[in-house]
């Protein structure tokens, strides 16, 4: 296989192992195409917004699975995933990829539950008599 460039993207629950290869702008996540695999728009174009930025699109060929969180967590993982990578494969891109926020692990998750709680921060409903 060519040059392959494999990164870990991370957010939420959410782990996405992300494949680089020189090619023609083909995106599988889980072996289905990404259009395919994020049903919303919305997310189809955070996963892609690396690529988008450079605008290397068409440069590339990106493999990518992803476990764990939801649909918005998954495509800001394969997001940092890919940045990442392309940082990997041209060092120069690091300035432009940084400045937009695309290498950054967003480590902000769920608080947990506390004892005795009906949530992390809510609590029964108080009554004085």
């Amino acid at each position: 296989m060519a040059d392959v460039t494999n990164t870990i993207g991370r957010r939420k629950a959410a782990v996405a192992r992300v494949y680089v290869t020189p090619g023609n702008g083909e995106i599988k996540i889980n072996g289905r195409d990404y259009k395919e695999y994020f049903t919303v728009p919305q997310f189809q174009k955070v996963a892609v917004q690396a690529l988008d930025k450079l605008g290397a699109l068409a440069n590339y060929d990106i493999k990518a699975n992803v476990q764990g969180g939801g649909f918005k967590g998954q495509a800001e993982a394969v997001r940092l995933g890919i940045a990442r990578a392309l940082v990997k494969i041209n060092p120069e891109d690091r300035v432009a990829l940084k400045k937009e926020g695309f290498l950054c692990r967003d480590s902000r998750v769920v608080e947990r539950k506390k004892p005795g709680r009906p949530g992390a921060r809510k609590r029964f409903q108080f009554s004085k008599r």
